[in-house]
This record gives C-alpha cells, sequence and structure tokens, in this order.
C-alpha cells in the first residue's frame, strides 16, 4: 500500500469490511437482553394462548341455549384466570368467567355481563352473542414449534416480550465488540481542565464514544497519548490487552512528523491496507488488522478534526462494529432529495456536505448545503439535518436538481 494513494471511498469499505464476521455468541437473561441481536432462530416452546380463553368478563353457556331471548341459565361455577372451573357445563347451565380464564368444556359462547341481568344462582341473557365470539382460541397467537424470531433480529421490546412468551428464560445472541478509544495529541485536555496557549478540548473523545454506544458496543476509554511513540504503543497494547476488537484512533492519522498512527501500529505487527482516501471530510483513514491472542483486531485511524472523524467513523467504522456485532447494517442509507442551492464540480474526493432540510409542498426534501464546509467546524454538525452526499467529479449542479442525502440522527 503506497501512503499517497488516494482510495475510493466504496472500494475503502469493502476493505474495511472484507472477512470480518461476528466475534461470538452467548446466552443472556431475558433481563440482559435488550437491544442485543439474536444469533439463532428462536422457536416457541409453547402454544399461547395454551388453551380456549375468555376474551371478555361475562358468562360461558351453549350457544344452543341463548337462541330464543330472554332467558334465564343457572349458574354452576366460576373460572377465573389460573382457577379454571373444572366440570362441563350441561344445557340450560352457565358459568361466571372473567378475561383471560379458561373456557370450560361444553361451552361454545360468551355472552359479555352488560348483556346479562344476574340474580341468585342464576343469570338472565338478554342480548345473544354468536358462537365464539370473545373466545380466543388455543394457538390463536402462535403455536409451539413454530420460528417466530430469526437470526440477526434485534431484541427490541416487543420481540423481547415475545420470546418471554414462547417460554425462552435465556437467548442467544451475538456478544458485544469491544471498541478501544484512543485520542492523540499532546494539544489535548478534557473539558473543564485548563488550557495553555495552543491547546484545545478533546471533543473527539466523547462524540466517538457516543457513537460507539449507539451501535451497542461496549466502549474502552484508553485515554490520550501524548505524541511519542512510546505513549502511543502503551496505549495501544493496553487496548489489545483489554480484549479489544477495533481500535479507534482519533488524530495522528495523516502523513506528517507528529503522525504517530501507522508507524507505531506497524512496529507492533498492525497490516495496513488503507492509508488515506478519495472522501471529503476525512481524507486522512488508516486501516489495519493484527492477530493478537487469537483474535482479529482491526485499527480504524479517524482524523483528528472533529467532523471528520464522526462522518468517517460512521461510514467505515460503524458498519465494521455492525459485522462483528452480528448485524447486517453496513451501508450508509442515501435518500433522495433536491438541492436548495447550485453547486460547483466536485473534484476527486466523494464528499458529504453538512446542509438544512426542508420539505416542500409536494413532498419533496429541499437540502441547501452550508456556504462553510471545514472539517473542524463542529457547531455547523449539529446545525445540520443531513449530509449531502456528491460522487467524485460529480458535475455542476444547479438548485431544484436531485440529489442524494444521508439522515442525520
Amino acid at each position: 500500500m503506497s501512503p499517497s494513494e488516494l482510495i475510493p471511498a466504496e472500494k475503502a469499505l469493502k476493505i474495511v469490511l472484507d472477512g470480518a464476521k461476528a466475534i461470538g455468541e452467548e446466552k443472556l437473561a431475558l433481563n440482559k437482553a435488550a437491544n442485543r441481536i439474536l444469533s439463532q432462530d428462536l422457536v416457541s416452546l409453547r402454544t399461547q394462548p395454551p388453551f380456549d380463553a375468555s376474551a371478555m368478563d361475562g358468562y360461558a353457556v351453549k350457544q344452543s341455549d341463548v337462541t330464543s331471548l330472554p332467558v334465564c341459565l343457572r349458574i354452576i361455577g366460576e373460572s377465573k384466570a389460573g382457577t379454571p372451573f373444572d366440570h362441563p357445563v350441561a344445557q340450560g347451565e352457565a358459568v361466571r368467567i372473567f378475561t383471560g380464564a379458561v373456557v370450560p368444556q361444553g361451552a361454545d359462547t360468551i355472552i359479555i355481563q352488560e348483556n346479562t341481568n344476574p340474580g341468585d344462582g342464576s343469570v338472565e341473557v338478554l342480548t345473544g352473542t354468536p358462537q365464539g365470539k370473545f373466545i380466543r382460541n388455543a394457538g390463536l397467537d402462535f403455536q409451539m414449534g413454530e420460528t417466530l424470531l430469526k437470526a440477526g433480529d434485534v431484541l427490541t421490546p416487543y420481540r423481547l416480550a415475545l420470546a418471554a412468551s414462547m417460554n425462552h428464560a435465556e437467548l442467544p445472541v451475538y456478544k458485544k465488540a469491544k471498541v478501544a478509544m484512543i485520542s492523540t495529541g499532546d494539544e489535548l485536555v478534557m473539558p473543564g481542565e485548563a488550557t495553555l496557549p495552543g491547546q484545545i478540548i478533546a471533543s473527539n473523545t466523547f462524540g466517538i464514544a457516543a457513537s460507539i454506544q449507539n451501535c451497542g458496543a461496549e466502549v474502552l476509554d484508553i485515554g490520550i497519548a501524548g505524541d511519542t511513540k512510546t505513549a502511543l504503543h502503551a496505549k495501544l497494547q493496553d487496548a489489545l490487552d483489554q480484549g479489544a476488537n477495533i481500535i479507534v484512533t482519533t488524530g495522528g492519522a495523516s502523513v506528517g512528523d507528529h503522525d504517530l498512527v501507522l508507524p507505531v501500529a506497524q512496529e507492533m505487527g498492525f497490516e495496513f491496507e488503507i492509508a488515506k482516501i478519495a472522501m471529503r471530510p476525512g481524507k486522512p483513514f488508516l486501516f489495519g488488522k493484527v492477530t493478537h491472542d487469537g483474535r482479529t483486531v482491526y485499527l480504524t485511524g479517524l482524523a483528528g478534526n472533529p467532523v471528520s472523524s464522526l462522518v468517517a467513523f460512521n461510514v467505515f467504522t460503524k458498519p465494521l462494529i455492525n459485522l462483528l456485532s452480528g448485524k447486517d447494517e453496513t451501508a450508509i442509507n442515501l435518500l433522495p432529495a433536491v438541492l436548495g442551492c447550485s453547486l460547483p464540480q466536485n473534484d476527486e474526493r466523494a464528499e458529504y456536505m453538512r446542509a438544512t432540510l426542508e420539505t416542500s409542498r409536494d413532498g419533496k426534501r429541499i437540502a441547501k448545503p452550508f456556504t462553510k464546509q471545514d472539517s473542524s467546524m463542529l457547531a455547523n454538525l449539529v446545525r445540520a439535518d443531513c449530509l449531502v452526499y456528491r460522487a467524485v467529479k460529480a458535475p455542476a449542479a444547479k438548485k431544484g436538481d436531485a440529489c442524494e442525502i444521508v439522515l442525520m440522527s
């Protein structure tokens, strides 16, 4: 790999994802599995409901008894949720029943209580009900042995509730990727600390950490490495020793005298396939990997400018985290829109332009890129509703021309 080679963004993503796969599986209790990814199809261990159940409070009767109304029926017992009535219903009889209770044998109709006039040991039925109405038949929801959840499904609250109803106490899920984060640079200080001349606040630390968490991965915050080979080597080794699957560095990813990520990582055995990409923002981007303790460890080196690092993270690092975590989300979702201003011809780098977004009266998205797109301008990223994507050497475009956008979440 030549450090001077500009790799197209699409090719770079293929290189990053080539050969990557889920890092492993584990079983978790239901109360620990929220938002995790199922690693196997899930088959129901029971039928739901397991019996014919009443959907209303009322009386369980025979349909043949309520064809001519009004009629008085003898109450022979009660069926409530968890305590069924265990005798059959004969002609002229009724069983008081409550929502969720077992429909007793012999009954085929539920008369809701509002349509009755209860007496002493009897009930007068005033209005009838079609046979079977208000009865949830056994298996109405699902059957034992039915596959209801698939490998790759995110365990949302609804799916967790379903898994519980299927009688699974534990669920097979993909392991979380461990992502180590290292910021680099003598100029960095933490928020709240006093800054000396030439120093800046380490904002990437928090933006990237939150981005990692949003991917469902575990964050290993390794801290800030000063601009020496010894300091950076120690941080990288710490990340390896803590079991990182991916190491994300910010800063030091270019080719200057103080850009140390590439040479130090190479000395530690990392083999690099990408040094920079044809993309704006985010041209400085490193990608390499090494085998450590029997596992493949990936390194994505992001630029120090906050906008560059966050955009490159979403384009390249996020899809890699998704694959290692069992998710099949490996591409940015480009949506159609129209430009709210004219743009000049693009150059040899694909571009993601911060932009505002409005909706026209006819429902079209109108994206208007900011005039200033400097990669150090983090406030503009927050003000943006979307990113306008422009391909390599895209021709000049006029206001109203079609474009593609990425929505900001």
